[in-house]
């Protein structure tokens, strides 16, 4: 269990023996969630505790956790649904250490991840550090190393993760299991349970405003993300519509260039995939008239609507390369 932290220096984190608070959302897939639960109970780092927050009744999960024996695994079963963001919000409520990682349910950490992610915490001037790092992204042409860039000094959050210099995907990244960040923050800023995609982008974009938060990264990889698997998730639901509604509510968060980047590459690959043509021109337009699309935002645009899938990924194997 989590013990009670003495905190020395509100700039720096000097505590000798922090704890840390894994927040897992799963609902339905018991499966996955226990390959999550163990790399998270398989980590180097030992100080920890493990919080499954069960979105809903879900016997199944419950009974599944319950083969896993180890004292440092919470089970949080909501009685009804309040979906990723709620979830996870209730996950912070009830964690008792001083930081709060979050893992997807489908995700799976490798075991160095949290010792290396609090000695980067360790070393940060950042009053609010959030620990981010790259990962194996695991998709049916192969594995990546993404992001491929880490971000840069001054560089804003929204330009990093929605706006890209090149044409291909993972760039810059940052999502739900790579990060780590102090609960205090997270009890500051919670997610918006209103939000039902890019819900970690919504609460970067909200909290990077704070004077004192910056993003920290390790440049090695530490978790496998599973990426274009044939299941069912929020994230995979070609809703552009929705992504398009979303963006206009933050646009004052994000760049113009980001605007017009999230809009030509992520709302459009949503819509191509759905093969509704009627997004081209709302989605050009709106890019154009409030952001400031680049060349690549521009030729992304252009190749999401006349490439097959399966040639642009060939493309993309053969221009970043991949390994498996």
């Amino acid at each position: 269990m989590a013990q009670a932290i003495v905190r020395r220096d509100p700039w720096m984190m000097t505590e000798p023996n922090p704890t840390v608070s894994v927040v897992i959302p799963t609902r339905n897939r018991p499966e996955l969630v226990v390959r999550a639960v163990r790399s998270a109970l398989g980590q180097t780092f030992r100080n920890l505790e493990v919080l499954v927050v069960i979105d809903g009744p879900d016997l199944a999960t419950v009974s599944a956790l319950r083969e896993v024996r180890d004292s440092r695994l919470r089970l949080l079963q909501l009685s009804q649904s309040v979906g990723g963001a709620g979830a996870r919000n209730e996950g912070v409520k009830a964690a008792g250490g001083e930081w709060v990682a979050f893992l997807d349910d489908d995700d799976e950490w490798l075991a160095g991840k949290l010792d290396r992610q609090l000695q980067i915490a360790r070393q940060s001037s950042a009053r609010e550090p959030i620990l981010a790092c790259r990962l194996i992204a695991s998709t049916p042409s192969g594995r990546y190393v993404w992001p491929r860039r880490m971000i840069r000094p001054g560089e804003h959050v929204s330009d990093f993760v929605m706006s890209r210099t090149d044409l291909f995907q993972g760039e810059g990244l940052l999502q739900t299991s790579m990060l780590m960040a102090r609960k205090r923050l997270l009890d500051e800023v919670p997610f918006d349970e209103q939000v039902r995609r890019h819900q970690e982008w919504d609460w970067l974009l909200r909290v990077h405003t704070l004077p004192g938060v910056r993003i920290e990264f390790a440049p090695e990889p530490l978790l496998i993300w599973y990426v274009e698997e044939s299941r069912e998730s929020i994230s995979n639901q070609s809703n552009w519509r929705y992504s398009l509604e979303w963006i206009r509510r933050r646009r004052r968060l994000v760049t113009k260039r980001a605007y017009a980047g999230f809009l030509m590459t992520l709302v459009t690959a949503l819509a191509a995939r759905a093969r509704d043509w009627s997004a081209i021109k709302p989605v050009f337009w709106e890019a154009v008239r409030f952001g400031r699309p680049n060349a690549a935002a521009m030729a992304v645009f252009v190749g999401l609507w006349l490439l097959p899938t399966g040639f642009r990924r060939r493309l993309r194997h053969l221009a970043t390369g991949a390994a498996g």
